[in-house]
């Protein structure tokens, strides 16, 4: 498949779902205006709004369009298109412009990475009585005194919402009209080096009786054993796993607790269930231990 394939698919797909976008939110925001005028200060805010849309609708037809390409190049196809587009003319003020668009990919694509996760995972749990939410759904839920975990859960979930340390949380909604958030989900696009400021947080959070679990884009630093050990432990330098599963968008890399996903996240669905289960009925045993396909 040749790279100007996917460039220009990703591309057109980016373009079209962000002028929508933008055209929607500045619909809506005259709409409800007085003076049927955008509001100066508005503009960042509609501007980073419609190009995390582009990014997360490119970067889900691009899987979709090319199935036997990685993830991380069509990634990397909208990331080219997102700079290129936020850059503009090339001249004297190219460079101060590439950054600039650099560093509006940065801001964007992580908050669109999440939300892509979020809506994959919640298609694919439909009707489980499971659901992924963001850091902010389950902080919303918390100050509305929805939650049903016990206080003690309440106050560790609480410290992890105030140090952003976790993207997104699992729900499970039992029978009896309750909801207990059970997981924690750390959404990456490219982990490397950082895997190891983001294990630790993980291995408290298994500690604490959570099911802890990793989804990443770019799984190339799976490549060398020391992040293989980071992830499924054993070896003198990590003796204990760092998740109870890396889910990863390529076929590559699965070996104990890494797993390949993709689209329809069945992996991570399976799992999602299995630790439901297992977390509502013998949660004292729960631990980091716990391991999916072993139960």
């Amino acid at each position: 498949m040749a790279i100007d394939d996917i460039r220009g698919f990703c591309g057109q797909i980016y373009s079209d779902t962000y002028t929508a976008e933008k055209q929607r939110i500045e619909s809506d925001i005259i709409a409800g205006s007085r003076t049927g005028i955008i509001p100066v200060s508005k503009m960042s805010e509609i501007e980073t709004a419609s190009q995390k849309e582009a990014i997360k609708n490119a970067t889900i037809e691009g899987i979709k369009n090319f199935p036997d390409v990685e993830a991380a190049l069509i990634w990397r196809a909208v990331y080219e298109t997102h700079v290129h587009r936020k850059s503009g003319i090339n001249d004297a003020d190219t460079i101060s412009k590439v950054i600039s668009a650099d560093q509006s990919w940065k801001k964007s694509s992580g908050h669109a990475f999440e939300e892509m996760i979020k809506i994959l995972g919640t298609a694919a749990l439909l009707d489980s009585g499971i659901e992924i939410l963001l850091q902010r759904d389950l902080n919303t839920l918390i100050k509305a005194k929805e939650l049903n975990n016990e206080p003690r859960d309440i106050s560790w979930l609480k410290e992890q919402i105030k140090a952003s340390i976790f993207d997104l949380y699992t729900i499970v909604h039992t029978p009896d009209g309750k909801q207990f958030c059970y997981g924690c989900i750390q959404s990456k696009t490219s982990i490397r080096d950082r895997v190891t400021r983001d294990r630790e947080p993980s291995i408290q959070a298994m500690q604490s009786f959570f099911w802890s679990t990793i989804i990443v884009l770019d799984g190339d630093f799976l490549k060398l054993p020391k992040f293989i050990s980071m992830v499924n432990g054993g070896t003198a330098e990590h003796v204990e796993n760092g998740w109870h599963g890396m889910y990863v968008f390529s076929e590559q890399y699965s070996q104990d607790r890494i797993y390949s996903i993709d689209l329809d996240f069945k992996n991570f669905k399976e799992h999602a269930i299995k630790a439901a289960g297992y977390w509502l009925s013998q949660r004292q045993w729960f631990n980091g231990q716990w391991h999916a396909n072993k139960v």
